[in-house]
């Protein structure tokens, strides 16, 4: 049975850009899905063909249960969208924007108040609730824009980049509202182009490049992909560095890399910190000093690196986004 949301060779065309080549997704309900790749991947085209704000070419999605072609506006009354910039009213206050937008709702005019305060409440903008919005930072705006979004409370949500351009307090503020969202039973696709977020947030990612799902799976199974464990040693002097190579040869599974310059030698390892503790003991036998010792597993950027042949973009517009305007 297919979750929440579900997609099915989503392909979408922008003259010569193929913005998505046959993108396939199924998100379980109540648990987040990251979606990862570099600029021009298609992250950005395939919310907006999810959320109904563009037609794919050919494919099939399913969100909240409701086909997303057949039954546009059915979805729409299913999902909230937060995106990658804040979509508030500027001269309306705090609270006139969400009022609003439960009104928009057709949510009686108590209820949109009442709902309206609840929020102020929950992203921490009660104080600044009667203030014009063009007052506020660029960060109370983007938690306005995510308030926006779940003033309906819908089962299924989009976030584009929703920590786009906040700093990192802010962004720790969003990261517990969406966890709390989650506990609630609350399903949510996220792109970002912060690795540390999927790792932090996202129960299952999915690594995008070129309009195409190249890998699916956990951040421990995308890391996994990319040679787990290993050590890394700085050992102290220059001639002791054959010496050390010996020692990580005997305990790695791989073949040690040598950086001379840095005298820093690596070695893919299994065993953990139990096998740390081992090879100290070694190179402390053999007299061999060390300046630092480590026990390292791959992050998401390695693995980003290692699938797309891409490092993670500062910051990421789809290119089928730009053959839009």
């Amino acid at each position: 049975m297919p979750g929440a949301i579900y997609a099915e060779g989503l392909v979408k065309t922008f003259g010569d850009v193929r913005a998505l080549d046959g993108v396939d997704l199924d998100v379980p309900e109540g648990t987040v899905l990251g979606l990862l790749g570099p600029n021009g991947a298609g992250k950005t085209t395939t919310v907006r063909c999810l959320t109904t704000l563009l037609r794919p070419d050919s494919g099939r999605a399913v969100v909240a249960g409701i086909d997303v072609l057949k039954q546009p506006d059915a979805v729409r009354r299913s999902i909230g969208l937060s995106g990658q910039f804040a979509a508030v009213d500027e001269y309306l206050t705090g609270r006139e924007n969400l009022q609003m937008v439960g009104q928009l709702y057709q949510m009686r005019a108590k209820a949109a108040k009442e709902r309206a305060a609840e929020l102020l409440e929950q992203f921490h903008l009660a104080d600044a609730a009667d203030r014009p919005t063009k007052t506020y930072s660029g960060g109370m705006r983007r938690r306005l824009d995510l308030a926006a979004a779940l003033v309906v409370s819908p089962p299924v949500m989009f976030m584009d980049e929703p920590t786009t351009g906040l700093d990192p307090r802010n962004r720790q503020q969003l990261w517990e509202v969406i966890k709390q969202l989650v506990s609630g039973g609350t399903t949510l696709l996220l792109t970002t182009q912060y690795l540390e977020e999927a790792d932090h947030l996202a129960h299952d990612i999915a690594v995008v490049d070129q309009g195409r799902v190249i890998a699916k799976g956990t951040s421990d199974q995308l890391k996994a992909r990319t040679g787990g464990e290993r050590v890394e040693v700085v050992v102290h002097e220059r001639e002791h560095m054959r010496a050390a190579a010996e020692v990580l040869t005997g305990f790695g599974k791989g073949d040690t890399t040598v950086e001379e310059h840095m005298r820093k030698l690596t070695v893919p390892v299994t065993g953990g910190a139990k096998l740390l503790a081992e090879i100290i003991r070694e190179l402390d036998t053999r007299g061999i000093e060390i300046d630092d010792i480590g026990l390292r597993r791959p992050t998401l950027d390695d693995v980003f690196l290692s699938l797309t042949g891409h490092v993670a973009e500062a910051k990421d517009e789809d290119s089928a986004k730009e053959a839009v305007k």
